[in-house]
């Protein structure tokens, strides 16, 4: 006996709205008495957390490990195959569908991914009470052996939910977290002795971005001063000739030290895209009427998820760090030193403007018990001054400031654009709301551990956790298909491995 699930022109991953069909191949080498074959698209979230980290204070046994699991069911769609609906209604009740000869024998499947998660909706959690099909529910057949198990949707009741857009395939936290979906296959063999066969295979899955607000034509920023130190005459060297000395090269005594504001800035609302370079300028403003030359030595632009997991009562976060880019050993000039005070330099684009977020970047998403969120960083060093090749220091000695910049609240879209059927539909949102006027620039005095400001802002007008596009049925009804655009992702790099969060006790069939 051999099972295998064949899928029609699968793609690298699926989407909303997305076909999945394809055909369950059972190879026989004996007839068999088959009561029916059961394919189930399904997806689920799971969240685990030991008793230990939920409560310290229990008392463990050495190497013991205890988990809380939480399990929500997004999808989860079930057609039976075998018998057909054709020969299902010819059927007597309580009859035997019969047996398969020894052979190949295929049976075509076809699904259609819905947008929205399943677990918050009671209507459909209650309809699933654990047996369907032909001889389910109303129908038991021989000793209840002529219908097939689906999920006991009661238990998704008891637990909290949101009405969300499905949620990206997320792995990565062992023991912790994990969002999978997969096709499974149940043959039903009726008899005491007989077990059932079953086969699966994992898929991957990137939703449509949700309906992208107007660009206001405003940026949101974080900046941040800075002020190099005066120099003293002794940092500085005599430049000496065949004749003896000529003194100092520069009167100290009347140097200004350079001053200047960096700022980071993105589109607002801030929103980037899976596997596209992100429209980031840098901007350095002159605060203080200094002829000194400051340069750019090094540069990181890091994204940084936080995946927040909870369980029932409990919450916590894992923080994962994405180099974006990243360079060392630079001297870019920052601005002329004979600019006039508040002009603004643009720092060049070329370090980061070609390099795309890295393609296991999950898109932002809220689930019912895990969402992601991020925030991009900027770490830059400037130095009034340069080392020579050799790794001295050239006359006067340079001056090194690294400055932080952190923007919060920045919104991560697949890149999959929704149809146009579903966004002519789509209810209005309110247009972004304006950006505060920017204050007065700050001291130059400040120093460069000064706390980031002003308060960064998201884009407020993206869809809200319970704010999702239109529901499965909805979509259904005006026969949308997926949109074919997409980007590539790889957030799932082995959807067939075993799952890595500890299974439930009493979990879902």
């Amino acid at each position: 006996m051999s099972i295998r699930i064949a899928l029609d022109a699968a793609p690298e991953f699926y989407t909303n709205l997305d076909f999945v069909e394809g055909r369950v191949i059972l190879g026989l080498n004996r007839p068999e008495n088959i009561g029916n074959i059961v394919v189930k698209l399904e997806g689920e979230c799971k969240t685990a957390v030991t008793l230990s980290e939920r409560d310290p204070n229990l008392p463990r046994a050495p190497g013991a490990h205890d988990f809380v699991t939480e399990t929500h069911k997004l999808l989860y769609l079930v057609e039976q195959v075998y018998p057909d609906a054709r020969s299902a209604a010819s059927m007597a009740v309580g009859a035997m569908p019969g047996v398969l000869f020894p052979g190949q024998h295929e049976f075509r499947f076809k699904f259609k991914v819905p947008l929205n998660n399943i677990c918050g909706n009671p209507n459909a959690m209650a309809a699933l009470n654990g047996i369907g099909g032909v001889g389910g529910a109303g129908n038991s057949g021989f000793l209840g052996f002529g219908g097939f198990r689906t999920m006991d949707g009661s238990k998704q009741l008891m637990l909290q939910h949101v009405r969300t857009t499905l949620p990206p395939s997320v792995t990565g936290f062992p023991r912790k977290a994990e969002v999978r979906y997969y096709i499974k296959v149940t043959i039903q063999r009726p008899g005491f002795f007989k077990e059932n066969w079953r086969y699966q295979i994992g898929l991957k899955f990137l939703p449509v971005e949700p309906p992208r607000p107007t660009l206001t034509g405003q940026e949101a920023f974080a900046r941040r001063p800075f002020l190099f130190k005066p120099r003293t005459p002794g940092t500085m060297k005599k430049k000496s000739s065949f004749f003896g000395s000529k003194g100092n090269q520069t009167d100290t005594e009347n140097q200004i030290p350079p001053s200047f504001e960096v700022s980071a800035r993105l589109p607002h609302p801030t929103i980037l895209t899976c596997n596209k370079p992100m429209p980031l300028r840098i901007i350095a403003k002159k605060l203080a009427a200094s002829q000194e030359q400051v340069y750019l030595t090094s540069l990181e632009v890091a994204l940084i998820g936080y995946t927040n997991i909870r369980v029932y009562d409990h919450q916590h976060a894992e923080v994962t760090r994405w180099i974006v880019s990243s360079a060392n050993n630079l001297a870019i000039p920052v601005g002329n030193p004979a600019d006039a005070v508040d002009t603004e330099t643009v720092l060049p684009d070329h370090l980061w403007a070609h390099q795309p977020l890295p393609n296991t970047v999950a898109p932002s998403f809220t689930a019912c018990n895990l969402s992601r969120s991020y925030e991009l960083e900027v770490r830059l060093s400037l130095s009034w001054g340069l080392s020579n090749k050799s790794g001295k220091a050239s006359a006067p000695y340079p001056q090194v400031i690294f400055l932080p910049l952190k923007m919060s609240k920045v919104e991560i879209f697949s890149g999959i654009h929704p149809p146009k059927e579903l966004l002519q539909p789509a209810r209005k949102r309110p247009q972004a709301p304006p950006l505060p006027p920017r204050t007065a620039t700050a001291s130059s005095s400040a120093p460069p551990s000064d706390p980031l400001y002003p308060p960064q802002l998201g884009p407020t007008n993206a869809p809200q956790p319970d704010d999702a596009p239109p529901s499965y049925d909805e979509a259904m009804a005006q026969d949308i298909t997926a949109p074919q655009e997409r980007p590539a992702y790889s957030g799932v790099t082995a959807e067939n491995d075993p799952s890595i969060v500890p299974p439930e006790k009493s979990g879902l069939h």
